[in-house]
């Protein structure tokens, strides 16, 4: 970073925000998560009943409450007036049309506050005796709601459809860390100084943010009172989140407005735009289609208290993943004749379940267009880091990255520098090839682990993604019922005699039992262990 671009970083990071991103965003993404887990708000009769709800209950409660306090304790929303409001934020002109004035957040509290909901109840059953203050959203007069609400100019259908995607792009574990977070925060006022410079130079770009930076600028814009008295201090006017894009196909706005804001930002600040953990993961998958509601409650039961009394514990190794991504942005000292025929390999001294074999990527090629590889491993051990050469393809050095040294001693999650390669004998030279190297990474997370269930001839075994066994239950069969007649561990075996029920296996000498529900749809069946029963 040469001196003028540290000055425009530094006067960047002057850009005044009222609000707590850090918190704000931490709770913001504990409400997307919440509305993810009834996604019968993302479409259908559920969305529709929300938008009248809102459009009639909430906002004149709203508007009412911030008129003149009708209450000590601040309101809650309920979740889906909540949803439809928060989709309505990110265009607050609209709020402003219908009511004359922004509507704030102030003395307003998240349906996900377990505090102050009973006074927001008590005034709502008061204005709307004939309607709930919880929506239930698995009600069937849902599915004849006509909604004949009056519109107003902004589509609150096609607005919610185009923010339900979202979750899947910030849901990363990463998203919740303070650093993470922190680095973001810089970020967003570095993003929102580039387009200040923009207009200032009357350069037209449409400036599309990386995910770090649209969670910050989404939570902004989650009070917007505040959102418009800090962007028009930093900008001079209100700078509008326009997401009706969402075609990523090359040549289109949104890719072509991409490439142009990374292109900027690190030529206005000389670091690089892209990060690890903030860039677009491809579509979100498609849901389960088990539903855990289905269940019957007499088979699950949501509140399973664990016994501690003689239990055999089966552990798993604590096992913790993070995604790195990697430039390569120059090199230099390179032989005669190598120019535009590179590429690097990368990979790990000793390889885990994440990074097991050689990643590849292209540098110095004819298209000129940016590369770089992202990939998730342990943050242990170390990178292997090779420049190779095409025709014929040959090591020209090598150079190894400690990741434990760089978790430890980074805290910004970025580092880029150039690093000396360990020439291949018969390229030896005086001075060696340089290669330097941008890589950004998540703070370290704890990795999920994948069981298996394998059936073998004689027993059912449960292995994890190594496929070393973890659990193996021998299961013996009668002609009017089957028993567990065993349970082996990865700790020793454990002979457990068992005995089936008409909801389940229950364990003797255990206060634990395994049940399998079997009313399921062709998806699969649900199974569990469940704790603190005892055998009648």
């Amino acid at each position: 970073m040469e001196r003028g671009q540290e000055l425009e970083w530094e006067e960047a990071q002057k850009l005044a925000i009222s609000v707590d991103l850090v918190a704000s965003a931490k709770q913001h993404l504990r409400f997307l998560a919440e509305v993810d887990r009834n996604r019968t708000l993302y479409d259908g009769p559920v969305l529709d009943r929300a938008i009248y709800r809102y459009k009639h209950y909430w906002l004149p409660l709203l508007g009412k409450h911030t008129e003149s306090t009708i209450l000590e304790g601040p309101l809650v929303v309920p979740l889906d007036c909540e949803w439809i409001w928060h989709c309505h934020r990110l265009n607050p002109a609209d709020c402003e049309e219908l009511y004359g004035r922004i509507l704030d957040n102030n003395n307003v509290m998240s349906a996900i506050s377990t505090t102050c909901r009973r006074q927001t109840e008590e005034i709502w059953k008061r204005m709307y005796p004939y309607e709930p203050y919880e929506l239930n959203m698995s009600s069937q007069f849902l599915k004849n709601f006509i909604n004949y609400s009056r519109s107003t100019e902004y589509d609150l259908v096609s607005a919610v459809k185009r923010q339900s995607p979202f979750f899947y792009q910030v849901s990363g574990s990463h998203m919740n860390d303070n650093v993470f977070l922190e680095g973001a925060v810089a970020r967003y006022k570095g993003f929102l100084h580039l387009i200040k410079r923009n207009w200032e130079n009357s350069k037209r770009c449409f400036c599309v943010p990386t995910y770090d930076i649209d969670l910050l600028w989404h939570t902004h814009q989650l009070y917007p009172v505040s959102y418009c008295k800090d962007v028009m201090a930093a900008l001079g006017k209100i700078l509008e989140h326009d997401d009706t894009d969402s075609d990523r196909t090359k040549g289109k706005k949104l890719h072509t407005g991409f490439s142009r804001t990374t292109k900027q930002w690190e030529d206005m600040f000389g670091c690089r735009y892209w990060r690890a953990g903030a860039m677009y993961r491809g579509q979100a998958p498609s849901p389960l289609g088990l539903n855990l509601s289905q269940l019957d409650n007499q088979w699950w039961d949501k509140k399973m208290v664990p016994s501690n009394e003689n239990q055999d514990m089966v552990s798993l190794h604590r096992k913790t993943v993070m995604e790195i991504m990697i430039e390569i942005v120059g090199v230099k000292y390179l032989p005669q004749g190598l120019q535009g025929s590179l590429f690097v390999t990368i990979n790990k001294k000793q390889p885990d379940i994440f990074l097991n074999n050689k990643r590849n990527i292209r540098i110095l090629c004819n298209t000129k267009e940016k590369q770089a590889i992202v990939f998730q491993c342990e943050p242990k051990g170390d990178l292997v880091i090779e420049l190779m050469s095409y025709s014929p393809i040959k090591t020209l050095g090598t150079t190894s990255i400690s990741l434990k040294g760089i978790v430890n001693s980074v805290s910004r999650l970025y580092v880029e520098e150039w690093f000396d390669l360990v020439p291949n004998s018969t390229l030896a030279d005086s001075k060696p090839i340089s290669v330097r190297i941008a890589f950004s990474f998540t703070p370290p997370i704890l990795a999920h682990y994948m069981v298996q269930m394998v059936r073998h001839f004689k027993y059912h075994c449960f292995t994890d993604e190594a496929r070393n066994d973890i659990i193996s239950l021998q299961m013996r069969d009668y002609q009017t019922r089957k028993e567990v007649i065993g349970l082996t561990s990865c700790g020793g075996t454990h002979v457990l005699a068992a005995e089936s029920t008409e909801k389940g296996w229950f364990l003797n000498n255990s206060h634990w039992w395994f049940l399998v529900h079997n009313k399921l749809n062709e998806n699969g069946i649900a199974f569990g262990f469940k704790g603190n029963r005892k055998k009648s």
